[in-house]
């Protein structure tokens, strides 16, 4: 399978690490003015989970569907394919994706990266997503894993209105994992899936 280089990733980091302390601050600020709490569907997390997402270092295929019409009842899924790589940084528990995906028509393509970093004092991740295209870095998704199922929130603004943002991590083993994004656009009560990514080796 094809590597991405991780030379370039390098300059990806420079601008994470530059900006990754402003963008929390904001997402605090954003955070206090949303009305409900999204990580307080679990209770108050106890365990170290600074290792939680070691399963995922190393080169995946990544096989992508996703829902571009969202929360308009829409079951119209674009699919693609593609590769995920995840690298550990600077010997922390920290880690860096970089992700490429391209429809089997090759007219659609999506290209990101993920940085993941855990914090000892909330044991709780926080999960940037970087848009190099747009150079966009977005308030981070926060949660933490129970058991062999991780559940991450935000809020974020769509067409106009607030959501709530979910990722989700299941079905993990050596071998596989699955990750899907979904909004909710009542608090949490009612969710739609919008991305789900099938990840192998």
């Amino acid at each position: 399978m094809h590597r991405m280089k991780w030379q370039a990733s390098k300059l990806v980091l420079s601008l994470l690490i530059g900006v990754v302390s402003f963008a929390g601050w904001l997402s605090s600020s954003a955070a206090a003015e949303a009305p409900t709490n999204p990580t307080a569907v679990f209770a108050e997390p106890l365990r170290d989970g600074s290792h939680d997402f070691d399963f995922l270092i190393g080169d995946w295929k990544a096989h992508v569907r996703r829902l571009p019409d969202r929360l308009n009842n829409s079951t119209a899924w674009d699919v693609y394919d593609g590769i995920s790589n995840h690298h550990k940084l600077l010997d922390t528990n920290a880690n860096f994706e970089q992700f490429e995906v391209t429809s089997p028509d090759k007219k659609l393509h999506i290209k990101a990266q993920t940085m993941r970093m855990y914090n000892p004092d909330t044991h709780q991740w926080n999960i940037y997503g970087l848009d190099l295209d747009k150079g966009e870095l977005d308030a981070p998704v926060i949660g933490e894993f129970h058991g062999n199922r991780g559940e991450f929130y935000n809020h974020q603004t769509w067409k106009g209105r607030t959501i709530l943002v979910r990722w989700m991590w299941l079905n993990i083993s050596p071998k596989a994992a699955r990750m899907e994004q979904s909004f909710s656009p009542d608090g949490g009560q009612h969710w739609e899936v919008n991305w789900i990514c099938e990840l192998s080796r």
